[in-house]
């Protein structure tokens, strides 16, 4: 007799789930660097309009099909047609790539985490050379937070091809990371469904006591006024609404498979339409109150910095001159600045080199995303705040509630076809399948805890689910609109719900959402043939900065197999579906007397 199909306890922890997959790191480490990028405030223009005509009509059709076919991505995709099999084959390989790499992100947060409760935080100051005469020569270079995340956390090579060693304490660290992951799929809803309340709801809180710390600190006013100040200008960049789209796009988690997957786990008389809305909602709020915590640490930040900019100046011109102590000040030094340099012309110019040209628009136009942002600029910040420890603790919790929320997507959008396989489930219990996609992230994610690990983790990142994701997306609304049939998918969905499909999702389903896919596709296309050689950013610790190097023939090769690998799974598994069709014909045929 066939198991029943696993529910959600109720509505309420599919639309938690929902919110802890969907909010991701994303919406604190890069929508703000969007924002600073593309206007301030104006940027937030392009992304509504996104949000309407892109993101949530898409996952409303995600969460519609996963509900309707009540499978995990490859199955449900075989049932509107067994040529389109390679589509959830090709989200499930998007998936396991994102699960192998995202969860070394987990790995650096336990590690930082970790360190929180050190005082003064390691990544404070520079520590002293190996004579203890002075500071280390990398460390002062660079910064002491830059120090400890490439010197300390990664160790990091000089390049690509200087692969080194595994790196035993983030190796730990990601173990850690994939035994927490599966504590929290080991049974499936039952266990996910608890603990997405706790992921999903944990990062609101931090957020939350970051933002009435951050409108209390120094400066974060500056920060603020920079974020809200649109540049209407950059409405006539495409590149803003590019950006807009796409951000809107993998935000939401469109594509692997791992909103069908929670869905097929609904009532079939759940509103989809309503958690749609709210889920797609829920994020985007998320993300903008996501940057307005990070603009207000970003104008500390920023302001801080100036103001030791100014300090640093003010003492070499009072030591160099002999100036009384307090005569200098912020509102006199170019006054001052202009007289010296015509009083004593020779000495200014001797000291001139060494003048820093101090400006807060442009430490604040200093646009940083990704990593840089969480383990540089935000531990750049915290450490200058009274009771560092607390908030780097908080800070860091807060990203493990996010990538572990994430990662239970992830991972769900892999077991669920792999549960539904008859084959598999009848051979291996749920927990050891769940134990062995685990076991194999875990054991090939440990390239990125190597010394060239994060050239490795930059090249995931960067190319193992763009242009296949919007491969996938665009087939999906294809199939659904124009092979089973939007008149059919309406029908179903009001025989499930008892809810009439509005015009608006059927526009956008069957022209807009497709349209503008391809818009994307074919510049996401073009910017890589532009690009020319691909390139990429490796530390140099006698500079104690980042240098622009190109990557060798064998990443390339690589990174060609990652884009390919999942968008082939498409044509090729639709051909091999066709081939065996007509062998089956063949055999069925009936000799001729």
């Amino acid at each position: 007799m066939e198991k029943a199909r696993p529910l959600w306890a109720n509505s309420l922890q599919f639309v938690f789930a929902c919110i802890s997959y969907a909010v991701g790191l994303g919406n604190v480490w890069r929508f703000p660097y969007l924002c600073q990028m593309y206007g301030g405030g104006s940027f937030l223009v392009p992304y509504i309009i996104m949000l309407f005509v892109e993101g949530m009509p898409l996952l409303y059709l995600e969460l519609a099909v996963g509900q309707r076919m009540r499978q995990g991505s490859i199955g449900a995709w075989r049932t509107i047609s067994p040529y389109l099999s390679g589509v959830g084959l090709a989200s499930v390989v998007a998936s396991f790539f994102l699960a192998t790499y995202y969860n070394i992100i987990n790995a650096w947060a336990f590690w930082y985490l970790f360190h929180s409760f050190q005082d003064p935080l390691p990544w404070s100051v520079c520590p002293l050379n190996h004579n203890r005469t002075g500071y280390d020569e990398e460390c002062e270079k660079a910064s002491s937070t830059q120090y400890f995340w490439y010197r300390k956390t990664l160790n990091i090579s000089p390049s690509i091809q200087d692969s080194g060693r595994v790196q035993w304490e983030p190796a730990l660290c990601l173990v850690l990371a994939w035994l927490v992951v599966y504590l929290c799929i080991l049974r499936g809803t039952e266990s996910t469904g608890k603990v997405v309340y706790f992921t999903a709801s944990l990062p609101y809180c931090v957020l939350l006591i970051y933002l009435v710390r951050g409108l209390t600190l120094h400066g974060a006013t500056n920060g603020l006024a920079y974020m809200f100040t649109p540049k209407l200008e950059q409405l006539a960049n495409p590149k803003a609404w590019i950006n807009a789209a796409t951000q809107i796009f993998f935000s939401l988690g469109l594509g692997f498979g791992s909103l069908i997957a929670f869905a097929s786990y609904n009532q079939p008389s759940n509103n989809c339409q309503k958690h749609a809305i709210i889920v797609s909602l829920i994020n985007s709020s998320t993300s903008i109150f996501a940057s307005i915590v990070t603009f207000s640490i970003y104008g500390f930040k920023a302001t801080f910095n100036y103001e030791s900019c100014l300090d640093k100046v003010i003492l070499l011109l009072t030591n160099s001159f002999d100036l009384e102590d307090g005569f200098l000040t912020p509102s006199n030094l170019e006054q001052v600045k202009s007289y010296l340099a015509s009083a004593f012309p020779s000495k200014y110019s001797e000291v001139l080199p060494q003048i820093k040209n101090c400006s807060l628009q442009s430490e604040l136009a200093t646009a940083v995303q990704g990593t840089g942002l969480s383990f540089i600029v935000y531990t750049e910040a915290i450490k200058n705040m009274e009771v560092s420890q607390l908030w780097s603790v908080l800070y860091f919790l807060m990203l493990l509630m996010l990538g572990i929320g994430s990662m239970l997507g992830n991972t769900a959008a892999i077991l669920t076809p792999l549960t539904d396989s008859k084959v598999i489930s009848r051979h291996l219990p749920k927990e050891a399948i769940s134990g062995l996609v685990c076991l194999v992230n875990c054991v090939i994610g440990l390239v990125f805890t190597m010394e060239a690990g994060n050239y490795w983790f930059d090249i995931f990142n960067d190319y193992a689910a763009t242009l296949s994701l919007l491969l996938i997306v665009l087939v999906e609304t294809i199939a659904v609109c124009y092979v089973y049939g939007l008149r059919r998918f309406e029908s179903d969905l009001k025989a499930m719900t008892g809810r009439t499909l509005n015009w608006y999702w059927k526009v956008i389903w069957a022209g807009v959402s497709p349209l503008l896919i391809i818009s994307l596709f074919v510049f996401y296309l073009t910017d890589y043939i532009l690009t020319g050689t691909l390139k990429y950013q490796a530390w140099d610790a006698s500079q104690g900065q980042l240098v622009t190097k190109d990557y060798p023939p064998y990443a390339l090769a690589v990174i060609g197999l990652l884009v390919a690998s999942s968008t082939m799974c498409i044509p090729l598994v639709a051909l091999g579906t066709f081939i065996m069709r007509c062998f089956k014909r063949k055999g069925d045929t009936p000799p001729v007397a």
